[in-house]
């Protein structure tokens, strides 16, 4: 099902591929213009091409959403691309530094840190005020079920704690902007087959614990996971229906 979203402008980042693509081309095909943001050009062009073959409008922005300066230079031109900013999908992250805690590099905690909370948060500050002052706009940003389960992610602490820092953050600007227009919510994607797993898949068990490794083998050799598509559908459906705010919204099979 295609939602509208026709007249809004939207930034996605991580929107290279996955669920941060399969977002954009959603959020395109429903009328709405897109600003993708990632590291890799090439992957961003790739889903250019795949919205402008529908018809749609998407803008490449090749950022490092953990280079401070790069960061500034992608929100300047996003803003010149597309003029205000109405939905901010805040998509891209990272799953390192895995492994024992005290064995982890406590200077990729902080790069994780950077990349998976302070990069919405800075997004979040460039693009709101615009829309407090329309009166409407939409922030998700995207979460883990690791959250409500950090069992399941033991060796991955810095992941957890920086996915459950960026769940606070949501909770809490939602209480702030309640009854502006402006809703602000978190998306749990479920098990998803994109590369965050694969990464994890490919590391040494005697590394990242022979526990989560296996985990994530099982989830793949079961066939439990589902495809990026099928998560994005359930984050715009929401987005497009649900004008609730400070919520937890999860995959719906």
């Amino acid at each position: 099902m295609t939602h509208s979203f026709k007249g809004r402008a939207a930034l996605v980042t991580g929107a290279g591929r996955g669920i941060g693509r399969a977002t954009a081309v959603g959020l395109a095909a429903g009328g709405a213009k897109v600003a993708l943001l990632a590291r890799s050009e090439d992957e961003l062009t790739g889903t250019a091409d795949l919205i402008k073959e529908q018809g749609g409008t998407a803008y490449v922005v090749p950022a490092d959403l953990g280079d401070d300066g790069r960061l500034a230079e992608a929100i300047a031109r996003v803003r010149d691309e597309l003029g205000a900013v109405d939905i901010l999908v805040n998509n891209a992250g990272v799953v390192w530094p895995l492994g024992e805690t005290p064995a982890v590099d406590v200077g990729e905690w902080a790069a994780a840190m950077r990349i998976n909370v302070l990069a919405p948060v800075t997004l979040a500050v460039a693009f709101v005020p615009g829309m407090l002052d329309r009166g409407w706009g939409r922030v998700v940003n995207v979460s883990t079920g690791a959250v409500a389960r950090p069992g399941s992610m033991i060796g991955g602490n810095a992941y957890v704690t920086t996915k459950t820092a960026l769940e606070a953050h949501t909770l809490n600007l939602a209480l702030e902007l309640d009854g502006t227009g402006v809703t602000v919510n978190v998306y749990r994607p479920g098990l998803v087959d994109t590369a965050m797993p694969g990464y994890i898949r490919a590391q040494d068990p005697g590394r990242i614990g022979a526990a989560l490794h296996e985990r994530f083998i099982r989830s793949h050799t079961e066939g439990r996971l589902i495809t990026p598509e099928q998560s994005a559908r359930t984050l715009l459906d929401r987005l497009a229906r649900d004008n609730g705010t400070g919520q937890i919204w999860d995959f719906d099979a």
